[in-house]
């Protein structure tokens, strides 16, 4: 039976977005589900209470308060006022009565925080880790809303810029999950992990124990990395981060870390260093790496300044400073935490390789299991 928005304008691959998105969080009858997401994906949440309706699930939508215009000046009144941020109790209260969360970025301004202190989105964040926390331990997905700012940011026509988007999101994910694997086995089985790409990276770090996540369709979409933790004190050499980092609409370009024990002990960028020091001056746990991730996903052939896609690229890798994933953590392993989780990219492309306990396992972005 056709569901009331049936005969409306709305592009039909948004509805196939939202049932990925249901079907990720394995959204079920009585569940207490919250969207947050900006205006200008409301198709997109529409779609999203369809199906709740049609799966007897309890929505609520927010407006994320990550980005846009009402978080940027709440952060600047809330410095002209001298405030201090501690975790507010109802938005905690909040995270910890729902079931399960759909986070959707979709900018109207890629910029809107540009002009926010550094230091005070820190503390603003390091404030809201708990309820980060209580996030993570539900069933939850984050996904990108394809908008004219997005695309204008990717250097793409509004069109193309979708087109991406939905070609990298609505796709055989069983497929993608079958291919991913064989990577998972390897770094399952492994202990050491070497990154080498040129003269300016070689990392080692230590994955024994913990777990490798195959992310396909469930907890980022589009999915397509394989992902772990590495021990925190066990990360040594320096890295290049040969690819722009965006965030909070500053663009940190060239950024150069050099870890020790586990911390980085040095770092330097091309752009906007002292963003990167601020991102690194958090907390302890921000000086260390929370994640290992390996891009996958062949559909992603192009940077887009856009994390979440950028990262599932083929021939990259990205590790991030801060916080690492309680599902990644073994049983006798310390998590990392952090208030921070900043990814940053490693092009694997040429001269380059990855070695899982002294064998190659991938070279020039090709790994041993393609054909």
């Amino acid at each position: 039976m056709p569901g009331p928005l049936e005969s409306g304008h709305m592009d039909p691959r948004i509805r196939e977005h939202a049932q990925v998105l249901a079907d990720a969080i394995d959204l079920s009858e009585g569940d207490n589900l919250v969207i947050k997401s900006e205006p200008a994906a409301e198709d997109l949440v529409v779609a999203l209470y369809e199906i709740a309706g049609d799966r007897g699930a309890h929505p609520l939508h927010i407006t994320t308060n990550r980005s846009g215009r009402a978080i940027r000046n709440y952060l600047r009144a809330a410095e002209e006022s001298g405030m201090e941020f501690e975790t507010p109790p109802h938005e905690q209260a909040l995270v910890e009565a729902a079931d399960c969360h759909v986070v959707i970025r979709a900018h109207g301004n890629v910029t809107e925080m540009v002009d926010v202190d550094d230091d005070l989105n820190a503390d603003y964040e390091s404030a809201h880790s708990p309820i980060l926390n209580e996030r993570l331990t539900d069933r939850w997905t984050l996904t990108q809303h394809p908008t004219p700012a997005n695309a204008q940011l990717a250097e793409m026509s509004t069109e193309a810029y979708q087109n991406f988007v939905y070609d990298a999101i609505n796709k055989d994910w069983d497929a993608q999950r079958e291919f991913q694997e064989q990577m998972v086995e390897i770094l399952d089985a492994g202990e050491e992990v070497r990154i080498v790409s040129g003269d300016t990276t070689d990392v080692t770090m230590s994955i024994a124990g913990n777990i490798t996540i195959n992310d396909t369709n469930s907890n980022n979409l589009p999915g397509g990395e394989v992902f772990t933790a590495p021990i925190p004190d066990s990360v040594e050499g320096e890295v290049l981060f040969d690819k722009p980092v965006y965030r909070r609409g500053k663009e940190v370009t060239g950024a150069r870390l050099v870890f020790k024990d586990g911390e980085v002990v040095d770092y330097s960028a091309e752009k906007n260093e002292s963003f990167l020091g601020s991102i690194l001056d958090t907390d302890p746990g921000a000086r260390r790496l929370g994640e290992l991730g390996i891009g996958m996903n062949r559909d992603i052939d192009r940077f887009t300044y856009n994390m979440l896609f950028d990262e599932k690229m083929g021939d990259t890798v990205h590790m991030a400073v801060g916080r690492a994933y309680e599902a990644n953590v073994g049983e006798d392993n310390e998590q990392n935490q952090s208030a921070q989780h900043v990814d940053m990219i490693v092009d694997m492309s040429e001269d380059s390789r990855i070695e899982v306990d002294g064998e190659v396992v991938q070279e020039d972005g090709t790994f041993v299991f393609e054909e």
